[in-house]
């Protein structure tokens, strides 16, 4: 079948992740820069305003890719 071991490692590292996330998304307004980093779209116009954090995500990409390449070497 399948070791039991390498679930229950999933299931720590899942909800690690979803803490991490949670605690992300609390503070994300009181972090300076997240989300106003330049190469972010954001266009305003008369009635309509669009914003995509390109930035952000590509910076947050790779501070999580760090971090699970740390945690998840063999």
């Amino acid at each position: 079948m399948f070791d039991l071991s390498e679930v229950g490692r999933f299931m720590i590292i899942a909800g690690l992740v979803v803490v991490a996330l949670g605690i992300i998304v609390t503070f994300a307004g009181k972090i300076p820069f997240l989300g106003r980093l330049p190469g972010d779209i954001y266009v305003k116009k008369r009635a309509f305003t669009f914003y995509f954090p390109l930035a952000t995500c590509l910076l947050l990409s790779i501070i999580i890719t760090i971090i699970l390449n740390l945690f998840l070497r063999r």
